[in-house]
């Protein structure tokens, strides 16, 4: 049985650092007990980074909010050691339609491909993903979450950052070598800081319904363009958990939001799309307009901001919650190598410059939904409606169609970090690439490529049993015993023997599809960072280039030459 998770309250409890006579000092600070903040914390205290996070509530969140979680989000929730539960509790969906009028426009398979261990999504009320992180963080005892903290004053000094917090028992002061502020849109923190976010608000309204019924739709995206049961507007139907459907009415700029929230106005809306006769229940109501805007830095000194805090974006394309934590997962593992005093200050710069960029990406691609699903001039209309007819028969009018670009990990291929290719490679996972998962088997038990990667560098040797395995047994462990070690991982085809190599992880190829994914052939090296990036990649192992690539992707020598497209992550 599940928790009602909207019906708990979570207990204030005192603190010792509230007793204590002078300020405690914590390394890392997190302000926001939401999915970023709960997921920055947990990503930490897996790698032993003790956490404080502070949540001026004692609650989740009010109704379902984000529900669209990517493959992407998924497989960072696997590592994060909460991945199942939700993919178990959520709608999994690879399917989506377009409508235009009444008539289906086409359809398309966003994960059209097998071998993957994850969908392209899951539906799943934030609130459910909030609770299943908070009881993961619960399991690690170096995460100290406080409700019920509310900061009320930041300074950022030279050595750390002092927080004024209130609570029902008075006000204390904390003290961190580091602060992430994942506080939401109207981040408090980046007021006290005297920041803003910048960028544009759109001139429209939407209606969000989560209604509770019975109904033998499948779990797919439904999205209508000017439909006959709500004209000259979009609608979207989405399936979650509990027989509850989401649906987004457009309003437009006109209407009035608290008139629009009355059942009396949204109980029509909901029979007009499903028959007078459908049997529902309203269970959350919202009125929403948006904007696409981001803060022009990320990083400011000892204060990094995260999700909402850093970036807003329209709901269309769940780009949100989903950039949201992969922000988290790529600020974690540079936070614990300049902790831990093997990477240099440097390295926390390109939190911002990859982030900053992700951001610009998503801020494109949602404000090209939002222009295509509200068009702001008669012509504008008239070439989304050509576009939805010839759509119908015509591929390059697909392409055109723009519903939400549904949320896509970033390609950081002008990243600092990476190490430009020497060797010819075909597909897709070039320098800057997050991992695509592929089938593996270890010991003889099925696996998956991104469940064996991930919190450390890892390096990935393709080995056919022709070569010698004392030559690279050598090789693979002076990179595991360096300064930054590299967890090795040796992959052997389909129906290979696995070659006798003492201490070292040998993975067969189950599928060939790790082999086709990587355009692997004997010999060659990935190395990957602890965010499953692609940070390199050779046609053969030289440990000396590997090093190299290692202090480049962790700062410690900024004369490396770097890509040629270096700028295009701090643009």
């Amino acid at each position: 049985m599940d928790k009602d998770y909207q019906k708990i309250a979570y207990e204030y409890r005192r603190s010792t650092d509230q007793d204590a006579a002078t300020p405690v000092r914590r390394p890392v600070v997190v302000v926001g007990a939401g999915p970023v903040g709960l997921a920055t914390a947990i990503d930490l205290a897996q790698q032993d980074i003790p956490v404080v996070i502070l949540d001026d509530d004692c609650t989740l969140s009010v109704g379902s909010r984000a529900i669209c979680f990517a493959k992407r989000t998924l497989e960072i929730l696997d590592r994060l050691g909460c991945g199942e539960r939700a993919v178990e509790k959520g709608v999994s969906w690879n399917l989506g339609k377009i409508f235009f009028h009444e008539k289906m426009v086409y359809e398309f398979n966003l994960l059209p491909e097998t071998g993957h261990r994850r969908p392209a999504f899951i539906n799943l009320q934030q609130y459910y993903l909030e609770g299943y992180l908070f009881e993961r963080a619960g399991e690690l005892p170096l995460i100290d979450v406080r409700w019920k903290n509310k900061v009320t004053a930041v300074t950022q000094n030279k050595d750390c950052v002092e927080l004024t917090v209130e609570t029902p028992d008075g006000q204390y002061t904390l003290e961190c070598d580091y602060l992430v502020a994942a506080d939401g849109s109207r981040s408090p923190v980046r007021g006290f800081c005297g920041l803003e976010s910048k960028g544009q608000t759109f001139r429209d309204r939407f209606l969000i319904a989560d209604v509770k019924m019975k109904a033998d739709f499948p779990s797919e995206r439904w999205f209508w363009f000017d439909p006959p049961f709500h004209p000259n507007q979009s609608v979207l139907l989405h399936r979650q958990p509990d027989n509850v459907w989401r649906i987004d009415f457009q309003l437009g700029w006109d209407a009035d939001p608290i008139a629009e929230k009355q059942p009396e106005k949204v109980i029509p809306r909901i029979k007009a799309l499903l028959g007078e006769d459908a049997d529902f229940e309203l269970e959350w109501v919202s009125i929403y307009t948006f904007s696409c805007l981001r803060m022009d830095k990320f990083r400011h000194g000892r204060i990094f901001f995260a999700g909402d805090s850093a970036h807003g974006v329209s709901p269309f394309g769940a780009r949100g919650a989903n950039s949201g934590v992969q922000d988290a997962e790529n600020l974690a593992w540079k936070l614990k190598l300049v902790i831990d005093g093997k990477a240099p200050d440097a390295l926390l710069d390109t939190y911002g410059q990859e982030r900053e960029y992700a951001a610009d990406e998503n801020l494109l691609n949602s404000t090209r939904a939002t222009d295509f699903i509200t068009p702001k001039s008669e012509v504008s209309r008239c070439f989304r409606d050509a576009t939805l007819r010839l759509a119908r028969e015509y591929d390059f009018a697909r392409r055109l169609v723009n519903s939400g670009r549904l949320s896509r990990p970033s390609t950081l291929a002008g990243s600092a970090l990476n190490t430009p290719d020497q060797d010819a490679f075909s597909g897709n996972m070039v320098p800057g690439a997050p991992l695509e998962d592929a089938p593996v088997t270890l010991n003889g038990q099925a696996s998956w490529l991104t469940a064996l990667t991930g919190n450390a560098f890892t390096g990935i040797y393709f080995h056919d049993g022709a070569l010698n395995a004392e030559a690279i047994l050598s090789r693979l462990q002076s990179l595991a015993s360096g300064p930054v070690a590299v967890k090795p991982l040796v992959v052997i085809p389909h129906g290979a023997t696995a070659p006798d190599i003492p201490g070292i992880t040998v993975l067969q190829d189950s599928e060939g599809l790790l082999a086709q994914r990587y355009d692997m052939q004997p010999g060659s090296f990935y190395l990957v960072r602890p965010d499953q990036h692609v940070c390199a990649r050779w046609r053969a192992l030289d440990t000396a280039a590997v090093q190299e690539a290692l202090l480049r992707a962790t700062q410690n020598r900024l004369d490396i030459p770097s890509t040629t497209a270096r700028t295009a992550c701090a643009a």
